[in-house]
């Protein structure tokens, strides 16, 4: 038995080695949930870029559209608190996988808007509003589930980051939403309804991959061995573990760090839902820009294109700051700041050239605006995580719950605002009402083409003529809410100067900042 030798050969070394070095199942969950985060932008961004299409197919006003736009909002907020708290108490796997399903069921469901079947409309006006409502409830859980999933997975110095690249696939996708838009419906021509059954169809795909490959927690999964559970649980001991199912609701609801980035996150989804909902039109009333138009639909994806690169960057900026010795407020604290600060400037810098009928600057304006937005999103939720700990996805449902009222209260009030404008606009110069209250364009620009002498003008001049007279009847309405989101986005950096997210609810856990 001496003589046998004593060192391990070539294949068990490599044995010792592969186990002493950590796994990257963490990188897999990350990459499932950035790919969620895309489902949830494609479904949600869809429905504007549609907006011709369904209203084509059921009429209606911009301010009574606004409510198929603002149920979204309301259901999303509402529920974003107790699908958190499902996710903290369950686990995020099994809510996700739920939530999924159901609001890919009402993405599909959307195809049969205005649809006529034997003289019955299968989905009428109102029930497009319950139906966009319930996708909206369905949608409120995402967000605060993959926190409480990121939270259960990832180290704290990887947060930072990973927020910001979850952010930006999401960004990312919303923003090309209008191209994809346009590659379907005018290269492959595929009717609009068709598409919402396909998205519908993407969701229940990605729930039946999520469910074989996603466990809750790191030891619950045989693909993550103990070195990666180690690196994971470094600094967090106990963090990881299932949230009690008495919630410390109010240690959470008065804690000033929540109530302040609930505060500073309803102002900038006050703002960014003004992007997502209204852009589109904007860029049609406003300056012109055709269907089919490849660069107005990159245009319109401006803010959410621009807006992933200021993910990526806000989620690097702060985890830097972090690593270099800043600590953890001011790393958190300074992308918000800078971010809500310029996007202000931006707001404001974009109602020039919509007065001057610029596309392309207003189109950098608006676009910068979503960037800098963005910059304050990987902080925003890393915060969420910070602070939270066990209770991060009731903590992040807080947030975003008070962030998407403010997009609810942003998106009615908008249509409100350029719907009166509008109204203003047709009473004055004697411009006919039709029972749906949609504002007859294309009557008054015959009439006025007939009276300029043009009784036999061609379709097209028509269709500029009535367009001409939406954009004079908006444009005010526009600017002025511009200005409102600028002052919004000031709020919202007041907000940034008070938020410290060093200082966790509870008071036993500390978060390292190594």
């Amino acid at each position: 038995m001496s003589g046998l030798p004593t060192t391990a050969g070539p294949e068990a070394s490599r044995s010792l080695s592969d186990a002493a070095r950590p796994t990257q199942v963490r990188y897999e969950v990350l990459g499932w949930v950035c790919v969620l985060a895309m489902i949830t932008y494609l479904d949600r961004a869809a429905f504007p870029n549609a907006e011709k299409q369904i209203k084509d197919a059921m009429g209606g006003d911009v301010s009574q559209w606004a409510w198929t736009l603002a149920a979204f909002n309301l259901a999303y907020a509402l529920f974003e608190i107790p699908t958190g708290y499902l996710g903290d108490v369950f686990g995020p796997r099994g809510t996700l996988i739920r939530i999924v399903l159901w609001w890919s069921c009402f993405t599909a469901l959307t195809a049969f808007a205005g649809l006529q079947v034997g003289g019955v409309v299968l989905l009428g006006f109102w029930g497009l509003v319950v139906v966009r409502f319930l996708f909206g409830m369905g949608e409120a859980g995402a967000f605060p589930n993959i926190t409480r999933a990121l939270h259960n997975w990832l180290p704290y110095s990887e947060r930072g980051w990973a927020q910001g690249l979850l952010w930006t696939t999401a960004r990312l996708m919303g923003g090309l939403t209008p191209l994809v838009w346009l590659l379907l419906v005018d290269s492959f021509g595929l009717p609009w309804r068709a598409i919402f059954l396909v998205f519908g169809a993407v969701g229940i795909i990605w729930c039946i991959g999520f469910a074989i490959r996603f466990r809750n927690r790191p030891s619950d999964c045989p693909w993550a061995n103990d070195a990666e559970r180690k690196l994971i649980n470094e600094g967090t001991a106990g963090a990881t573990e299932a949230a009690h199912s008495a919630v410390p609701w109010r240690k959470i609801l008065l804690n000033p760090a929540v109530i302040l980035l609930s505060i500073e996150y309803c102002a900038i989804s006050f703002s960014w839902y003004f992007n997502l909902n209204y852009l589109p039109e904007i860029m049609r009333v406003q300056f012109g820009v055709p269907k089919g138009d490849v660069l107005g639909a990159i245009y319109k994806g401006g803010p959410l294109i621009l807006g992933a690169a200021g993910c990526l960057m806000g989620g690097w900026l702060s985890d830097r700051l972090i690593r270099k010795g800043a600590g953890v407020r001011l790393g958190r604290s300074l992308p918000g700041m800078v971010g809500t600060g310029l996007a202000a400037l931006c707001c404001l810098l974009a109602t020039f050239p919509l007065m001057g009928n610029s596309a392309l600057l207003f189109a950098l304006a608006v676009g910068f605006s979503g960037f800098f937005n963005d910059l304050t999103l990987a902080s925003s939720w890393s915060i969420c995580q910070d602070i939270g700990r066990r209770q991060a996805a009731i903590v992040a449902g807080t947030m975003n719950m008070v962030g998407n009222l403010g997009g609810f209260l942003g998106t009615v009030f908008t249509g409100w605002l350029i719907g009166g404008y509008q109204a203003d606009f047709a009473k004055q110069n004697q411009i006919a009402i039709s029972e749906t209250n949609a504002i007859q364009w294309v009557t008054k620009a015959k009439e006025t083409l007939a009276n300029e002498g043009q009784p036999e003008a061609t379709k097209e001049v028509i269709d500029q003529k009535a367009l001409g007279l939406e954009r004079d009847a908006s444009q005010k309405g526009f600017q002025l809410n511009l200005m409102l989101n600028a002052l919004v986005y000031i709020v919202a950096f007041l907000c940034w100067l008070g938020i410290d997210g060093s200082k966790p609810i509870l008071d036993e856990e500390v978060p390292s900042t190594e």
